[in-house]
């Protein structure tokens, strides 16, 4: 009989040979002949997978995105039933930032991925389509936190929601060794107590 192939698994597969490409070498050397050797495939089987280079990278950043919102949910199961929305929150911005190795190998792609939306519109449309829906999702958490009454009701959802994912700038000073991860922590921490009205 002859082999079965998980596609789903392969494809995978060459998404993390991507982020690695990424991350160690930079997007300038961001081509399918790399990934394909990364992968330990030729360019002939990687090309089964995926026609050209922006729906490779395409599917990866859905994949990478998938990925955070697996640690984000695996986050969530770790605080118990009925989480204090402050710490949804914290946990959300937290995987938004390179501090370990899985969340530092998505932000890099995302990073890459948000050079080339700047230059290919259909993976611009893309990229903005998910930021569309990530900033819904913080804001929907903001919109309910103030419905339950964690957060005064005077704030703006929308200015609030802004502000919160502003946070997630701190990206580039972690990467580049402006600021340690902990600095950027405690930032977060100081602002959604300010947010919650915590002393």
């Amino acid at each position: 009989m002859p082999k079965q192939v998980d596609h789903r698994s392969r494809r995978e597969a060459i998404a993390r040979a991507l982020w690695r490409v990424v991350e160690q070498r930079g997007v300038t050397q961001l081509t399918m002949r790399v990934v394909a050797q990364e992968a330990g495939m030729s360019l002939g089987q990687l090309q089964h997978y995926f026609a050209s280079r922006t729906a490779m990278l395409s599917f990866a950043m859905d994949f990478a995105s998938e990925q955070t919102a697996v640690r984000v949910h695996q986050g969530l199961e770790k605080l118990g039933d009925r989480p204090h929305p402050r710490d949804v929150l914290r946990l959300t911005l937290a995987e938004m930032l390179p501090l370990h190795a899985d969340a530092r190998a998505t932000s890099r792609m995302s990073a890459a991925y948000v050079l080339e939306a700047l230059h290919d519109e259909a993976v611009h449309e893309q990229a903005r389509r998910g930021l569309i829906q990530g900033r819904a999702r913080v804001e929907q958490l903001v919109r309910q936190a103030i419905a339950d009454g964690h957060i005064d009701p005077g704030r703006d959802p929308a200015t609030e929601t802004n502000l919160l994912l502003a946070l997630t700038g701190f990206t580039s000073l972690i990467e580049l060794d402006v600021i340690k991860p902990q600095d950027a922590l405690a930032a977060i921490d100081a602002h959604l107590d300010r947010l919650f009205g915590i002393t």
